[in-house]
């Protein structure tokens, strides 16, 4: 069988820069899509079912999405088109998500601002099943751990940027950061525009960076007849034989893939949760403001907010992209190490230790409470927030590696498993993984949150600690073939 040929270090690095500006807009989406329902009228019981159109978006385009590039070989490549087109129209729900109150007159802006998150998320998943497939199909076996770390250390280095982006908008350059009922903040409307620019540039940087093996050569490093595949690939079937096909596929999955989707059921469970429920946590918990603040109908009752709740509400949605981009800057720095450590030790120690970490940084949220505020310097500027909001950046390092394992340490283990004819649809396969937990976790967490919390968003974070422990407990009876 012939070879792989070894990839320089910045071969490696354009492969996957496309990830940074996909994982910038992420981001974004991640640290504020609940302070933008907030502010259009959601409550908390509700954010989790809005959230949910982002798993079913990734649930029902990465399959898709990864058998249409196993099929296609285009003077463009194999993966670049659809990497190409996701960020194109990912770029463009980006412009539109915080323009939903100008949308007004066709829908209520709530309604808008769902519909544009699922084209949002649906666009994202276009561009992110194709980079996964892109990096096995051009990283050699010996490569795959530094390959998906360096994956791992951009999409963080994203990461970074995109959460704090707002943060900087207003503290640096004197953007507003409130917003009336029915609003968006600027500083989120700007850098939501800023993001799209990003995501545009860095995906072309890979489009035009990296050249695909052609088909003959691509099958020959992973020793399969090009022509059967592609006889293959070129017979037509009915709807029904293609979800035979793919739920024939579902039933015959690796079971190194079964194994891993126990410890991805719960890891993303909790992620999930974080990212709906972080800034009504630390809102409440941190900064002292009562649930009643985030009821719709409170609201409506007493008429006009306090300026007081408006200006802890901004502090704390600015400060929960601090602490997204805190954690995600701990996981990069991870990232580079990551490649040695599960060299040294392997993989499955290595992931599971980063998934017990995640399980502590959860946990620790409950330790911290309202307190004075204090000055502090973030080098870029200076602000004044609760102490105990800046001692929540001692839980990010253990999310943080826990991050870097969770975006690095399954698919180098799965791609081990693949064939390489199937590898697009089983990564997209994979994707359910992802997705479902997250639709579990978007049904249940709201009215967990309300039934049985109370609206005390910060019991629903501790709920996401359980969650992360158990993934880290699993891991232990995941087979990994490379490494037996």
């Amino acid at each position: 069988m012939k070879q792989k040929p070894q990839l320089s270090f910045w071969q490696i690095w354009n492969v996957s820069f496309g990830f940074l500006g996909v994982q910038f807009g992420f981001a974004l989406q991640n640290a504020n899509v609940s302070r933008i329902l907030s502010d259009l009228g959601a409550d908390l019981h509700s954010l989790s079912l809005f959230w949910l159109v982002a798993p079913i978006m990734g649930l029902i385009v990465q399959p898709i999405v990864g058998s249409a590039s196993d099929r296609t070989w285009s003077r463009f490549g194999r993966r670049k088109p659809y990497i190409l087109a996701g960020a194109v129209l990912a770029a463009l729900g980006m412009i539109l998500m915080p323009n939903a109150p100008l949308f007004v007159a066709i829908m209520a802006p709530m309604l808008f601002g769902a519909m544009i998150l699922a084209f949002m998320d649906a666009s994202f998943n276009v561009s992110f099943q194709p980079f996964r497939s892109l990096v096995s199909d051009m990283v050699p076996a010996s490569q795959r751990n530094i390959g998906y770390s360096v994956q791992s250390l951009l999409i963080n280095i994203g990461a970074v940027v995109g959460s704090i982006l707002p943060f900087v908008l207003t503290n640096v350059i004197g953007l507003e950061n409130t917003a009336k009922a029915g609003e968006v903040a600027p500083s989120v409307t700007w850098a939501f525009y800023i993001g799209a620019t990003v995501l545009l540039g860095s995906v072309l940087w890979t489009f035009i960076r990296t050249k695909e093996y052609p088909p003959e050569e691509h099958y020959a490093y992973r020793g399969e007849d090009a022509a059967a595949i592609a006889a293959e690939h070129q017979q037509k079937t009915s709807i029904g034989q293609s979800l035979r096909n793919f739920f024939g596929l579902m039933k015959t999955m690796p079971q190194t893939m079964r194994q891993l989707a126990v410890v991805q059921f719960f890891s993303w469970f909790a992620l999930f949760i974080m990212w709906v429920y972080s800034m009504p946590a630390i809102t409440q918990h941190i900064w002292g403001v009562e649930a009643k603040w985030f009821d719709p109908d409170y609201l409506a009752q007493v008429g006009a907010v306090p300026q007081a709740i408006l200006d802890a509400k901004g502090a704390a949605g600015d400060w929960v992209g601090i602490i997204f981009a805190a954690y995600s800057l701990f996981a990069a720095v991870f990232s580079v190490f990551l490649s040695r450590l599960a060299d040294k030790f392997g993989r499955k120690l290595v992931y599971s230790l980063s998934l017990l970490a995640g399980a502590l940084g959860y946990f620790a949220f409950m330790l911290f409470e309202p307190s004075n505020a204090v000055e502090v310097n973030l080098l870029i500027t200076q602000v004044e927030v609760p102490q105990a909001a800046v001692y929540l950046l001692l839980p990010m390092v253990g999310i943080g590696i826990s991050w870097a394992a969770i975006l690095a340490m399954p698919y180098a283990i799965l791609a081990g498993s693949l064939p390489v004819s199937k590898t697009g649809v089983y990564m997209g396969i994979f994707n359910f993984t992802i997705a479902a937990p997250q639709i579990v976790s978007g049904i249940f967490s709201g009215w967990i949150l309300s039934a049985v919390f109370d609206n005390q968003a910060i019991y629903i974070i501790m709920l996401a600690g359980v969650s992360m422990l158990l993934a880290a407990i699993s891991v232990g009876f995941v087979k990994d073939n490379e490494e037996a």
